[in-house]
């Protein structure tokens, strides 16, 4: 294993952020906890830095932070490409597919087939399995083991329910063109019966894709557990392209029933800011979380891109990354029940290479320049709005150009200008100007904190509630962070910047194919 350095043709390489070491990825998969290690698969190209081929990568870590690419995991054949899905700990091994030693850690994917199959033109759910604790796979010689005869029935997302109808399997995938999430039981992970569907509701700008379902107590309280739907849909996202949307409500072991639902599909374009997104940047898609995270933590990685554009990112030899984790939890926000999501701890425990900070800085119109920076920081800063029509950062400067973080207080919206954060010229739906409902603390003010690496910004607001999350590509000479303000005057109580010492990312040698 070597650690990744940036070259002169890579130099937007993350460095607190997984990608593949020369290859294209996209959304993760089979996300799992097992035996003291984090597994990362993801939708990846073995053969190339574009969609297509589509197979399943690996990558794994004991700390969140520090990856190691692993080889290809679930390779695509003559027949299927291998689509979006999830791995289960089949513990007490009710598929069979043990070998009577260990449990089977078993795979449940979308084939997605060719034309040279007798399937083509089609989608269903299939099975592989891995004794060796997630390295090495075969296919279940069964397969498919769920078979709707539809071309958009994908994306299974299967966990271990067990509740008052009893103990046994739940499989959420979608029919994506109808907007139908679809919900199937299982004893034995082969056999699936279909228990019920939800939707259209909320956004249906695009198909819809990759959902999740899962429990969360509200403030802390099992007693108030409530069950979360997270459904991600292209296009039709919050500022455009991709996104992703959640209901909270109750899931009775056979249907979900969302008590946060706003409208039934119908209408895109006057509601969007009444829905509740999981990101509401560009960058953000297919998110979905871990089965078995220890110590009951619901963790959450989405892929860093947007379908509008993400085979032109100007990234070489790799393409796409990951999002860092974050760590979801359930809260009260005025009257009405709100992810909060915080990047995982995990990512501050490191040493520092610095920690600057600031207190009482006073914004008057114009820039106001700060420190050099670096491309890789944590920033936390907290606003009070005077008279300002706008005030916020300037991130990844250079004194002309930058990428703008601000808040509009007049209209209650969080920003991010990205039309001067560098090289927007490689897709005319890159270069934008992003916002978000944002409201003030009790006391008037905003908070934000900022994990920006080499080529994107995660802006994280109010206790965590609202977040964005942008690519940007700024020239390796743009580090430069300024405050700034529009049309008026406003404060910063305080303001931290950590450059944090940073994981490598480690990859393993490329894996040679054959096709």
């Amino acid at each position: 294993m070597t650690a990744i350095h940036a070259h002169e043709d890579d130099i937007f390489r993350p460095a607190i952020h997984y990608t593949a070491k020369n290859t294209w990825l996209n959304d993760p998969n089979g996300l799992v906890y097992h035996e003291g290690i984090y597994h990362l698969y993801y939708q990846n190209n073995p053969f190339g830095n574009v969609w297509g081929n589509m197979s399943w990568g690996h990558a794994t870590s004991v700390d969140l932070v520090n990856w190691d690419e692993q080889p290809v995991a679930i390779l695509c054949d003559a027949e299927e490409d291998i689509y979006s899905g999830s791995i289960v700990i089949d513990q007490y091994n009710t598929s069979g597919l043990g070998n009577g030693t260990t449990s089977p850690l078993v795979a449940i994917y979308t084939s997605a087939y060719k034309d040279s199959s007798a399937r083509r033109g089609t989608q269903a759910q299939s099975l592989a399995w891995s004794s060796d604790g997630g390295y090495t796979w075969t296919k279940h010689q069964g397969n498919p083991v769920l078979d709707r005869n539809s071309a958009d029935f994908r994306d299974p997302k299967v966990f271990r329910y067990d509740g008052s109808p009893g103990s046994y399997w739940v499989m959420v995938a979608v029919e994506a063109e109808e907007h139908k999430v679809v919900i199937y039981s299982s004893d034995n992970l082969r056999d699936w019966h279909y228990l019920s569907s939800f939707g259209p509701a909320n956004a249906t700008g695009g198909v819809w894709e990759c959902p999740d379902l899962f429990p969360l107590p509200l403030d802390g309280d099992e007693e108030q557990t409530k069950w979360i739907l997270t459904v991600n849909l292209n296009p039709g996202g919050p500022n455009g392209g991709s996104g992703g949307q959640y209901f909270v409500g109750h899931f009775d072991g056979v249907a979900f029933t969302s008590e946060t639902t706003v409208t039934d599909g119908g209408s895109q374009t006057d509601e969007l800011d009444a829905y509740h997104w999981l990101d509401w940047g560009r960058d953000y898609y297919a998110a979905v979380s871990f089965n078995n995270a220890p110590d009951g933590r619901r963790l959450m990685v989405g892929w860093m891109n947007n379908w509008q554009y993400g085979a032109a990112i100007p990234t070489w030899p790799w393409r796409s990354s990951m999002s860092l984790v974050r760590e979801m939890s359930l809260v009260t926000d005025h009257g009405q029940p709100r992810l909060a999501q915080r990047v995982a701890d995990e990512y501050r425990t490191g040493n520092s290479l610095s920690v600057n900070t600031w207190s009482a800085l006073a914004l008057d119109e114009g820039i106001r320049h700060l420190h050099a920076g670096a491309p890789v920081e944590i920033i936390e800063v907290t606003f009070i709005p005077e008279s300002a029509e706008e005030f916020g950062l300037i991130i990844r400067g250079n004194g002309t150009d930058g990428t703008r973080i601000g808040i509009r207080p007049s209209t209650n919206r969080l920003i991010m200008d990205r039309t001067s954060s560098g090289n927007t010229e490689f897709h005319d739906a890159f270069a934008s100007t992003d916002t978000a409902p944002l409201k003030p603390a009790p006391d008037g003010s905003y908070t934000l904190t900022l994990f920006i690496d080499h080529c994107s910004v995660e802006v994280f607001a109010q206790n965590r509630q609202v977040t964005m999350t942008g690519l940007i590509f700024p020239g390796p000479d743009s580090t430069r962070l300024s405050l700034y303000a529009k049309r008026g005057t406003a404060t910063a109580p305080s303001l931290k910047v950590t450059r944090p010492a940073g994981p490598s990312m480690r990859n393993a040698e490329p894996l040679v194919l054959s096709r």
